[in-house]
């Protein structure tokens, strides 16, 4: 078990309802508040008028038409610059992780006089940050209670993981009633998305019990509850569950102790998603199967079979290359009979970047130093392998 430093210092509240705090929460960080949010979808559940009916007594100015996959140029900039303009003292993010992590990255450059991107691809050390409050509407990501983003420069095909302590939401107010409307397809990705999370933390060495009961709980728990919530939306203990184990997925709690694994299936997504602009979740449900099959040798085989056996309930007694081959069958079976689609031409990506991506994901995701380690070539065979 390695050394660790470990602070969450973000307060969750959770439950139906507590959309109603919102004023008490915010109004210790100041009056002035940049409300950011996506598409549109909060106009259409009355998320939005509720937030402006409990801001009457605030000042909010308004950035709307943050992208999945955030932009730097298109959505970071301009709200940093609106903070310093019209000198905002809060954040508050209401959608999905993509809102929140391009509002932490706006919250991070509203307090620097340089360019912004310096930060995110970590020239200059971020010294301060907008506090920022979220009402989260998707399951997924766990944007909530970590101190991490992950903003797209199209203009380079970038997509950078921004992680800094100063990151972390001040508050994050969760009713899981609000995710009764998120779309079939991005329920699965989000719970693909989170049950990655989970697997980039167990696949690690040194490892522990503990931690390995904590993601084998986590990824039991997503498994069970994602047909229910695709079999009924308004189900709400399944939503509830959901969502919970989804905030907690990405939070490091889970791997406490455990030896560094590189996150190497979100390395490899991260430039299908700068260059294709793909769901982020279908990418990583699509990767998964294949990154393990390319990884599996008499290294890795102990870890498969400890996630075989618990997750899945393979019979310990097989030979324990068998029980990996299962688990890895049964880990693509479990995405495809959710309704993912489980290649890259069906997500509209074909063959003729592959090489280019992989030299970017090489020389940019630092996946040789990863539990398992990757280089181009690894990578290249698991791009094709996914086709």
């Amino acid at each position: 078990m390695i050394n660790f430093s470990y602070c969450t210092p973000t307060r969750i509240v959770f439950g139906k309802g507590v959309v109603e705090k919102l004023p008490e929460v915010l109004n210790p960080f100041g009056k002035r508040v940049l409300m950011t949010y996506g598409g549109g979808s909060i106009k259409r559940n009355g998320l939005y008028d509720k937030v402006k009916n409990l801001l009457n007594d605030f000042e909010v100015f308004e950035l709307p038409g943050i992208e999945p996959n955030p932009k730097y140029t298109q959505s970071v900039v301009p709200g940093v610059q609106m903070c310093k303009e019209h000198h905002i003292d809060v954040i508050l993010a209401v959608g999905g992780g993509s809102v929140l992590d391009c509002s932490k990255a706006i919250a991070a450059g509203a307090c620097y006089d340089g360019e912004p991107w310096d930060l995110i691809t970590y020239q200059v050390k971020t010294q301060a940050a907008l506090p920022i409050v979220d009402i989260m509407t998707l399951a997924a990501t766990g944007s909530e209670y970590d101190a991490a983003s992950v903003i797209s420069r199209s203009e380079t095909n970038d997509k950078v993981g921004y992680i800094d302590p100063h990151l972390y939401p001040a508050v994050s107010l969760l009713d899981p009633e609000y995710t009764f409307t998120i779309p079939p397809k991005h329920t699965r990705a989000g719970i693909a998305d989170a049950m990655n999370h989970v697997m980039e933390q167990f696949f690690a060495e040194p490892y522990t019990a503990l931690n390995d009961g904590m993601c084998i709980a986590a990824l039991k728990s997503l498994m069970l509850n994602a047909p229910k919530v695709l079999a009924d939306p308004n189900d709400y203990e399944a939503r509830a569950e959901v969502f919970y184990t989804c905030t907690l997925a990405c939070n490091g709690i889970f791997c406490n102790g455990n030896g560094h694994s590189g996150w190497p299936m979100h390395g490899i997504e991260h430039a299908l998603s700068a260059y294709y602009d793909i769901t982020h979740g279908e990418g990583l449900a699509i990767i998964t199967p294949r990154w393990m099959k390319q990884i599996l040798n008499e290294k890795t085989v102990g870890r498969f079979v400890t996630y075989g056996t618990m997750l899945f309930g393979i019979d310990a007694n097989l030979a324990p290359m068998e029980i990996a081959e299962l688990a890895i069958r049964k880990t693509y079976d479990f995405f495809k009979e959710l309704g993912i689609p489980m290649t890259l031409r069906e997500v509209g990506i074909d063959d003729q970047r592959l090489g280019e991506m992989a030299h970017h994901i090489a020389v940019n995701e630092g996946l040789e130093d990863a539990w398992a380690p990757l280089n181009e070539e690894d990578i290249l065979e698991i791009l094709k392998a996914s086709l």
